[in-house]
């Protein structure tokens, strides 16, 4: 299957760093893309090259085969970060102006009901929760019905319950054949609503697969997590003991063995808790824990 987006060798650089270094990745329709990164990394400035909004320096991207243009303008919906709504207009004033400025639309009503606004369609913008507006400017990207979508960081300062409701909304869109391009700092939702992800690092694509594929090639240990009260005051443990706040955290790759000999240290293992490795844990591994500015 021929890709639907293609880029090539794109690079930009600043007057003191190269912020996107050779990056290169293919993206089939109807499939979501998570692409994350820490600050600084550089998926900020691509994902603004792919959407138009900067040039590259060097590279090539194409959609459908062609290099982006016209029709891809007129085809792609975004969904930025930050958007400032019209103020004394209500929500339905708002998805009618905005459709107005392209030649194909979604239909208004079935993009209503996707996007559960039908209680506020009278409503001032001004006067929105999070969560309603975050839909209101999901709506705004999917007014042209387009075949591709950019969520830059579209649930960040929801409350969970939004949060998961606006994972519903993307999942429709999914469902509807849409090619999605998403970045967020939520690991779980990157694990949720991705099919591959690319973590980027110092302007590159460092790692890029399926989120399964992509721990499966990283870890082949769990987990192994106690409360720090109950491992206080032991010392000579057989292993690495990592502490966060009041938890423990011990790496194995043989549960047994180590769950033998906490026994054998007379560790209580009533609040004892083993999980799988994460795209959290990946992403540290892959990037390092230290801050980003």
């Amino acid at each position: 299957m021929s890709a639907l987006l293609d880029v090539k060798n794109l690079i930009k650089h600043y007057p003191s760093v190269k912020a996107v270094d050779d990056v290169n990745f293919s993206l089939e329709a109807g499939r979501c893309l998570g692409l994350l990164g820490p600050n600084g990394a550089g998926k900020t400035t691509t994902i603004e090259i792919l959407e138009g909004i900067k040039d590259c320096d060097s590279g090539q991207i194409l959609y459908k085969g062609e290099p982006v243009g016209n029709r891809f303008q007129s085809e792609a919906g975004i969904m930025f970060q930050s958007t400032a709504l019209q103020d004394f207009i209500s929500v339905h004033e708002t998805l009618i102006m905005f459709s107005k400025l392209y030649r194909k639309n979604a239909d208004i009503d079935e993009l209503i009901k996707r996007c559960n606004l039908q209680d506020y369609l009278e409503q001032d913008n001004r006067k929105l929760s999070g969560g309603q507006r975050q839909r209101l400017l999901l709506a705004i990207a999917l007014v042209n019905d387009p075949d591709i979508i950019f969520l830059d960081e579209p649930t960040t300062g929801l409350d969970p319950q939004a949060r998961r409701n606006f994972w519903d909304l993307i999942d429709t869109i999914k469902t509807a054949g849409k090619t999605v391009i998403l970045t967020t700092h939520y690991m779980d939702e990157a694990y949720t609503l991705c099919d591959e992800i690319a973590i980027m690092d110092h302007g590159k694509i460092i790692a890029h697969d399926s989120p399964e594929n992509l721990l499966a090639a990283h870890f082949n240990d769990v987990i192994i997590q106690l409360p720090s009260a109950d491992i206080s005051g032991v010392k000579n443990l057989p292993f690495e003991v990592s502490r966060d706040n009041d938890t423990v955290e011990i790496t194995t790759d043989d549960v047994n063995a180590t769950i033998q000999s906490l026994i054998e240290q007379n560790i209580t293992l009533a609040n004892l808790n083993i999980r799988s490795r994460n795209l959290d844990d990946l992403f540290l591994e892959l990037t390092g824990k230290e801050l980003r500015a």
